[in-house]
C-alpha cells in the first residue's frame, strides 16, 4: 500500500480536483507519507482523506497539502516561510521543497517532537521547528514571504500580519462552524482579504501544551 504505484494513483486523485502544478504533484508522489502517521494507518497514507495523528490532531488530506502549496507558489520568490501548525510535519517537508527555509510552528510538544524525528531521519536541513504559541508567530526571524496556517483562527492574527514581508501574503482558513480559506495581504490601502475557497480546519488554539 506504500509502492510508488499507489502513490501514483493519489497524484491522479489530485489531477482531478484540480490540483494543475506539476512540481507539487511531483513532490506528492514522492513524499513517503506512511512515515507520517502509526504504523497502523500505514495502509491508509496515500487515501486522500486526512488521519488522526493524536491529541485531537489530524494530518490534513492530501489535497488540502497539495493545495495551500500550490497557492504558496504563487509568491514569486520563496525565501523563508512560516508555518503554523506544523503537526506531523509532512506539511513542512513538502514546503521546504520549495522554500530557502520553513519556520514550523506547532503548540503540542510531544507532536513536534515526533516531528522533529521524522524530518531528521529524511535528512531535511531547511526547517527550524519551534514549540510555540502560532497566534505570537516567530517574530525572531521575520519577515516571511508566506505564513501558512493549519489549523483555523476565528479572525486573522494581528501579529501574524505584522511579520509579513512587504509583498507577502497569509494563507489561512478563518472562521468557526463555517470557514474559508483566505489569502491576505497588508497593502498602502490596508489590509486586503481573497476568499479561495471553502475549507475545514481544526480550531487555532493558543497557548502551549506539553
Amino acid at each position: 500500500m506504500t509502492s510508488q504505484r499507489t502513490r501514483d494513483r493519489l497524484v491522479a486523485r489530485l489531477r482531478e480536483q484540480g490540483i494543475v502544478n506539476e512540481q507539487v504533484l511531483e513532490v506528492m508522489a514522492d513524499i513517503p507519507r506512511h512515515l507520517f502517521v502509526d504504523e497502523a494507518l500505514a495502509h491508509r497514507a496515500y487515501e486522500d482523506t486526512a488521519l488522526p495523528i493524536g491529541f485531537n490532531q489530524t494530518l490534513s488530506q492530501p489535497y488540502t497539502v497539495a493545495r495551500m502549496t500550490e497557492l504558496a507558489l504563487e509568491h514569486d520568490s520563496l525565501g523563508r516561510i512560516l508555518e503554523i501548525g506544523s503537526g506531523s510535519g509532512y506539511q513542512s517537508i513538502v514546503l521546504a521543497q520549495f522554500a530557502s527555509e520553513v519556520f514550523a510552528i506547532e503548540r503540542i510538544k510531544p507532536l513536534l517532537e515526533k516531528a522533529r524525528q521524522r524530518l531528521r531521519s529524511l535528512r531535511v536541513r531547511n526547517i527550524r521547528c519551534l514549540h510555540g504559541d502560532g497566534f505570537q508567530g516567530w517574530a525572531e526571524f521575520a519577515p516571511f514571504d508566506v505564513i501558512l496556517c493549519a489549523a483555523a483562527p476565528e479572525a486573522l492574527p494581528a501579529d501574524l500580519l505584522a511579520q509579513l514581508s512587504p509583498d507577502g501574503f497569509l494563507l489561512a482558513p478563518v472562521g468557526g462552524s463555517e470557514q474559508n480559506l483566505v489569502r491576505a495581504r497588508l497593502t498602502d490601502d490596508g489590509l486586503q482579504q481573497e476568499i479561495v475557497e471553502p475549507a475545514n480546519f481544526v480550531p487555532m488554539v493558543p497557548g502551549l501544551q506539553k
